[in-house]
């Protein structure tokens, strides 16, 4: 059939349905970003984001247990793999570290627990770029998204519920929810990552997945002055097929939260990145604030903000304490 909106997507699951339900600071509305290091023996620690891991298998694993445990809403994967190309196509392959290790997280959590696969190529360039270089050096967006078709179709094999499109190529969604319906695969949720500014909160995140960026991402992320075009982003991914809609960082555009969550009736997700966590993971250190409090505040301004989902590298941490 030839539906252009598929609501039904985000109703599969009781996991599904918990993480997009718009309530309170809630467990079940969070998700946890985690990293997944090909070849690696033992977890590692990163050094710029105090408690955060690049995971082994095993480790994977038991971050992805407590975590449904605690009643985290999803857990997002990113991988880092052990050997990079120009275009990216060891994210094709379906042996992927990133493939295999959303095969890692299902066996645990099954329905349980929806899972997100990051679908960019990023992590796998040797320039790190999030899309395929033309012959001047710059981003190719539509040989970009003949890649992300690609991987999107691996990655929905390996079995995630959930895919993160955060490459902020012009017409990426429409052409992956293209590629997935002609398989088949009418379930496979998009959250895209539809205004993602070009920050300078992102630094830690590029330790944590070796980046080789060369040069910058302001010809494809969006630049931190505007407002109007990040609306325009949304628009335009919620008329090409997205389930979910994000705003990243969370902290310098809760402003773009509200009016993203004021102008869409998709769900409305925020990522509170790696520099803001570490901000306050060294001010907590160096004995400013009090680390609980802050964290809570800072969630809380977000969901405020409009945000019915909140990534969040504190997400198993936060779901303790409102446990507790």
């Amino acid at each position: 059939m030839d539906i252009h909106e598929r609501p039904r997507r985000l109703r599969q699951t009781d996991g599904m349905r918990r993480l997009v339900r718009q309530v309170h600071l809630n467990s079940g509305n969070l998700i946890l970003p985690v990293f997944v290091r090909e070849g690696a023996s033992q977890p590692i620690a990163i050094g710029s984001m105090p408690g955060v891991f690049q995971h082994t298998q095993s480790s994977l694993k038991a971050a992805v247990n407590e975590a449904a445990s605690a009643g985290v809403g999803s857990v997002m994967i990113f991988g880092v793999p052990s050997h990079k190309d120009a275009n990216g196509d060891a994210a094709c392959a379906h042996d992927s570290i990133l493939a295999d290790a959303i095969r890692w997280a299902k066996e645990e959590t099954g329905d349980s627990l929806p899972i997100i696969a990051d679908l960019c190529l990023d992590e796998f360039t040797t320039h790190g770029h999030c899309g395929v270089l033309d012959a001047n050096g710059n981003v190719d967006n539509d040989a970009t998204l003949a890649q992300y078709q690609r991987m999107a179709l691996t990655l929905a094999d390996a079995g995630a519920d959930i895919l993160g499109l955060s490459g902020m190529m012009d017409g990426q969604v429409g052409a992956v929810r293209k590629a997935l319906d002609a398989q088949g695969k009418i379930d496979t949720v998009l959250l895209a990552y539809a205004a993602k500014y070009a920050s300078a909160f992102y630094g830690p995140f590029r330790d944590a997945v070796e980046s080789t960026l060369e040069g910058d991402r302001k010809s494809y992320q969006q630049d931190p002055g505007n407002v109007n075009e990040a609306i325009r982003e949304v628009r335009l991914d919620v008329a090409e097929g997205a389930d979910i809609v994000m705003v990243k960082p969370g902290l310098p555009y809760l402003d773009v939260i509200t009016r993203v969550s004021a102008e869409v009736d998709v769900p409305v997700a925020a990522y509170v990145v790696s520099g803001e966590s570490s901000m306050i993971e060294a001010a907590a250190a160096a004995g400013m604030l009090d680390r609980e409090r802050a964290i809570l505040e800072t969630l809380t301004s977000v969901k405020r903000a409009g945000a019915d989902i909140i990534a969040t590298y504190w997400a198993t941490e936060v779901a303790h304490l409102l446990n507790r």
